[in-house]
This record gives structure tokens, sequence and C-alpha cells, in this order.
């Protein structure tokens, strides 16, 4: 397993971040994965003994049950850990049982460091924006909280470029501590953040946490009709995720040989394709068995060639929206492409 610096910060993550989102299974996310404590022991020790060092939950899966078990199955592992968890979502229907507001973010991190049963949590992520709270009350508690020693970083999740600075520029006029990463949605089929958010990150000295590398299993490659069975993964995330089914297709193709000459599966080159990319810091995947962690923790194992990342790049690129279109046809001579334009 390899390591690399979580954005700007000092510390040190693995390049696989283990998503729990699987454990617990409880109400509407038990077709995410329903693993009891027994089963999760068994994935996070794999994981673990493998070099992962980067876990990631969040206080709304299953209701807090993800991170309980999550804090157990870390027992005796816990220094050598980094425990990611998120706030933000409805957790209880009490009028402020959802949000950023400076009472919501007190009680949610109080509750989430109970669950997971530690004294700190190492990296505090805005789980989305709030359109409501303030950004400077959101960020004002934050940077509290890191000032007591409850979380010692903090990130966010399911930004637009915009607010992604706005909360950037607010936290330098105050000095307060600002975002070291962004956890948001990156994959082969799905590479819109690299169009505004990516050149953001990059500039500010984010690390980018792709969820859903494998877009709900469809880049598995098993799925190659549209006829996909019910009670997996990828049915319940359809309407979370949009998809381009035929472009998918020709993706799922173009990996598919490349997985016959290399002889690795179609996940792992999904994954690795992720790790190549410029401002990626660690990919967070999900398991529901052995088998699944094992494959994917494989893809550090090996990288993919240069022509074969130009062969993904050019099968997967995403349509350019104004004015990135624009940039490529006038300012062409003044664009830094490793920096700027990471769609090429």
């Amino acid at each position: 397993m390899k390591y690399r610096f979580l954005g700007s910060s000092g510390i040190r993550v693995s390049e696989i971040c283990f998503g729990v989102m699987t454990f617990g299974g409880t109400g509407k996310w038990k077709q995410m994965g329903s693993q009891n404590l027994q089963q999760a022991k068994e994935l996070v020790d794999i994981a673990y003994d493998r070099g992962v060092n980067f876990f990631d939950t969040a206080d709304v899966y299953s209701e807090g049950e993800s991170e309980k078990i999550l804090g157990q199955a870390l027992k005796g592992k816990r220094k050598n850990t980094i425990i990611a968890t998120k706030c933000g979502f409805r957790m209880n229907p009490d009028p402020n049982g959802d949000g950023l507001s400076r009472k919501r973010i007190i009680e949610a991190c109080e509750a989430s460091l109970k669950r997971l049963g530690t004294d700190y949590i190492d990296l505090y992520q805005i789980h989305s924006y709030d359109f409501v709270t303030p950004l400077q009350e959101t960020l004002g508690t934050l940077d509290l909280l890191v000032k007591q020693g409850k979380i010692r970083y903090i990130g966010c999740s399911n930004f637009t470029g915009w607010q992604l600075i706005k909360a950037i520029s607010i936290c330098d006029i105050f000095s307060w501590e600002k975002f070291v990463s962004l956890q948001a949605y990156y994959s082969l089929v799905g590479r819109d953040l690299e169009l505004e958010l990516v050149p953001a990150c990059l500039d500010q000295g984010l690390g980018i946490l792709p969820w859903g590398p494998l877009h709900g299993g469809f880049l598995t490659g098993k799925y190659r009709s549209n006829r996909w069975p019910e009670g997996t993964r990828i049915r319940s995330m359809e309407d979370l995720l949009p998809l381009d089914i035929e472009k998918g297709y020709r993706i799922i193709d173009t990996c598919l040989r490349i997985s016959e000459k290399r002889r690795v599966s179609v996940p792992q080159i999904a994954l690795n394709y992720l790790l190549r990319k410029t401002g990626v810091t660690s990919v967070v995947i999900g398991a529901r068995t052995k088998q699944q962690l094992l494959d994917d923790l494989a893809a550090c194992d090996w990288e993919l060639s240069v022509e074969e990342m130009d062969e993904l790049n050019k099968v997967s690129a995403p349509p350019k929206i104004y004015p990135i279109w624009y940039f490529d046809i006038f300012r062409k001579d003044r664009l830094n492409r490793d920096m700027i334009n990471p769609c090429e």
C-alpha cells in the first residue's frame, strides 16, 4: 500500500480509503449492504493488514450504526488509523435535526465521537452544502471544534466550485482552519468533477477523495444490458447517479479489452484510473465481501500505462460546458494542461 498526503496537510493516508456505508444495513440503507459487527471486523482487519489506514463513514449511514460498528471494529487499531466521518443530513425529526447550524454541528460531532468510541475525529466533513445556514456560522463552528481538539482536520463533500472557493475565502478572512479535502463523486463514467472542481482543488491544495468510483457496481463490468437485477446496489442508485448508458457500455468495452490484456479485473482498472488522475489523494471504496475487498485493494499493485490512460481518457471524456470549451479554443496557448485542464 502506498500513502499520500491529504491535500496540503502533513497527514498521510492510504491510496485506498475503506468506506463503510455498508456496515449496519438498517432501513433504507439495507440495499447498500448489511454487515454485522463480526463481518465488518473481518473486512476491517483485511484492509488494515494490507496497509489501509483510512476509513470513512457518516452519522447518517444506517442512522449511526455504521459509526458504531466501525468504532468497535477498530478497537486496538485506533492510534494507527485515520477516521473520517460526516455530518449535515437529517438524523431525527427535530426541527434542528439536520443542516449545518452551530447547534447541529456541535451535537452531531459529540454524537459521532460517542458512537465511534473515540475522543477525536481525524477528518470531519460537511456532507453537503447547506443552502440555509450562513457559511460563516458553519465554518466558525468547525474551527472551534478543531481548537477544542475534537476534530483534527476538516473537509467538505458535494460542493460546487463557487461554494468551495467561497468557504476557503471566508476562512482566509478570519484565519480559521480550512478544508484539506473534497470528497466528491468521480468515476470513469462520471468525470464532471474535472471541469471546475479539480482545478479549484489543485489551486487551493485540497486532496480529492472520489466516492462512487465503480458507479454503484456498473464499473464491475457485470451489467451488460439494461435489465439490471433487482436488489443490486446499482439498482438502488439509479436515481442518484446519472448515467449515459450507451457511453457507459463503450467505456466497459474498453476496460474489458485492457482487463484481458493485463489480466486484472475491470474494477481494478476503474480504481487504478482514478489513482492516476491529477489531484486524487485516496479513492473511497466499499465492499460487501472479502473477495470484493481483496480485488479492490489489488488496484494499488500495478499501474495503467500512458497509452491505456489515453485510451480511457478519450472514451470517457466529459462534454465540455462553457466557459471550458471557450478557453480550449481561445486561450489554449495560456493553459497549463496538467494543472488547469485535467480533462485532457
